[in-house]
């Protein structure tokens, strides 16, 4: 995240573990729980009378899936990504259409990021440390996106008779 972060040239990035990372002028590309409370502090001073909670609340809502975890064993999963990332550089290229929508980018570090044009999206890669694969998806628009998005992605995993039970699902 801190090199996307970087190339997008943004002033903060944050991923679902926790971490995240502020850019200057508010920080230093890293991990810094003094720098999140001097900007949590700093926005609720330039928002008098307002609650953190009604700050909150203003932000756009997301539905987003929790990490999901098929089975893949350790020996397959790196080939199953490279013929995921395929079929779907392939469904680009061809303007087929993932969960209804066209392709507006496919980001293919470490697996593959597949985003539609209303912002919804679904990632696939391998674990690093476990026999598994690591599956999410979000939208912006509505949890029946994430879930259209979830099942096209799931759609093209199952094309890989190697790719096991989930941990869990949506």
């Amino acid at each position: 995240i801190k090199r996307r972060v970087n190339a997008l040239n943004a002033l903060a990035g944050f991923e679902k573990s926790g971490h995240y990372f502020f850019n200057k002028p508010v920080g230093r590309g890293y991990d810094d729980g003094l720098v999140s409370a001097l900007a949590i502090l700093d926005m609720l001073d330039r928002n008098p009378g307002k609650k953190m909670s009604e700050l909150k609340n203003a932000l756009p809502k997301t539905w987003g899936s929790p990490t999901m975890s098929p089975h893949c064993d350790d020996e397959t999963k790196y080939g199953v990504i490279d013929k995921v990332v395929k079929r779907f550089e392939d469904m680009k290229a061809k303007g087929e259409p993932v969960a209804g929508q066209t392709i507006v980018d496919l980001v293919t570090v470490n697996g593959v990021r597949v985003v539609n044009e209303d912002g919804t999206w679904g990632l696939v890669r391998a674990s690093s440390n476990k026999p598994e694969m690591v599956v999410v998806v979000e939208s912006p628009v509505s949890e029946a996106r994430m879930r259209e998005m979830f099942h096209a992605i799931d759609g093209v995993l199952r094309e890989n008779p190697e790719v096991g039970a989930y941990n869990q699902t949506i």
